[in-house]
């Protein structure tokens, strides 16, 4: 079993980007130029930004066991320079940081907390776009300041674990004791590498081309720098905060809180039918950690006009959805376009597609 089924990446860019803090000189160089916004205890918020005007979109990547390059893996496999290219002028990332002991007792309240921080410094009204788990986040800061969020994109995001996964049966058929035991083990920290350990097989060339729909000559020096780039990424797993770690697993994959209306964030219980913004979901067809019917059963909860709703989905595996080249240029290059587009509301709510 493994959380993330078909990652990659690709090609080193020709000339890398200069990383970000010196933190990053061990680690795998970002593929797109980018700058520090702001520095917080959870995340580095990351500007991509070509421009100074334009609605902006804070990308939230996941917060379970890779870092946040998923969403800039490489050439052609990037979805931020996808959103650039498409015609995203302001835009932004979420770069979680790997807990420390001092952060142990980090809840999801703290990362949502910092992540209005993220809203207020980029300047309110957002579009968020969650990947995977950063989806769930998103909808819970959706519906927690619905004034802050313009509009929302899911991507391969579970919320009703109602709709069975891979993901949802393998916490579900574990006691949480078990979950509580690896908390304690790591002395209030969950360890990334072990975390690998757990849920991660190996990937072969296959698994790699899948992920990246393209196929590649596996004896080209091309395809020895991009397995090397992937095994570099995929090596470099991040530690989570042992009472986030039990927060996600008993009520985001047991007890189904959001889903139910039982979630509590920051203080307000979440009612998804009280959210009216526009949505975009998209799914994998091959998803076997987020299936399209699990990823699609969002609509279902929520408030927003169906005209305001948005769906689409890809023929690949889970995270095909973000580094995948047919995914980046065909449902990313769509979902820009409705970020950009007018809502008419005279006409009932139908995106009106700008030039």
């Amino acid at each position: 079993m493994r959380l993330a089924l078909d990652i990659s990446s690709q090609w080193y860019p020709d000339r890398p980007a200069e990383p970000t803090d010196a933190s990053d000189e061990q680690e795998l160089p970002w593929t797109t130029a980018n700058s520090v916004a702001l520095q917080l205890p959870t995340m580095r918020l990351l500007d991509f930004s070509s421009a100074v005007e334009g609605p902006p979109l804070l990308v939230c990547a996941p917060y379970a066991l890779h870092r946040a390059k998923i969403a800039d893996l490489a050439h052609g496999h990037s979805l931020m320079a996808a959103l650039q290219e498409a015609g995203t002028a302001r835009l932004y990332l979420t770069d979680w940081r790997s807990a420390t002991p001092e952060m142990r007792y980090f809840s999801i309240d703290t990362f949502l907390s910092d992540l209005n921080v993220a809203v207020d410094t980029i300047g309110p009204p957002v579009d968020l776009a969650g990947l995977c788990q950063g989806g769930w986040l998103s909808l819970l800061y959706a519906a927690r300041f619905p004034d802050k969020v313009r509009r929302l994109v899911l991507a391969g995001s579970p919320v009703d674990v109602s709709v069975p996964s891979e993901l949802s049966r393998m916490v579900a058929s574990l006691p949480q004791q078990s979950f509580e035991a690896m908390v304690r083990q790591g002395e209030g920290i969950v360890s990334g590498e072990h975390m690998l350990q757990v849920w991660s097989l190996p990937f072969n060339l296959l698994d790699v081309e899948a992920a990246l729909q393209r196929r590649l000559d596996g004896k080209s020096e091309d395809a020895r720098v991009l397995l090397d780039r992937f095994t570099r990424w995929n090596d470099e797993t991040l530690d989570l905060p042992g009472t986030y770690y039990l927060e996600v697993t008993d009520w985001i994959f047991r007890q189904n809180r959001i889903a139910a209306g039982d979630f509590v964030a920051l203080g307000r219980k979440i009612d998804l039918a009280a959210v009216t913004l526009p949505v975009f979901l998209l799914a994998a067809e091959k998803d076997i950690v987020v299936p399209p019917d699990q990823a699609f059963a969002t609509m279902r909860l929520l408030g927003t006009p169906p005209a305001w709703l948005q769906c689409d989905t890809e023929p690949c595996g889970h995270l095909g959805l973000f580094v995948g080249c047919m995914a980046l240029t065909g449902p990313w290059r769509r979902i820009a376009r409705w970020l950009q587009s007018d809502l008419d509301e005279a006409t009932g709510g139908r995106a009106r597609i700008s030039a």
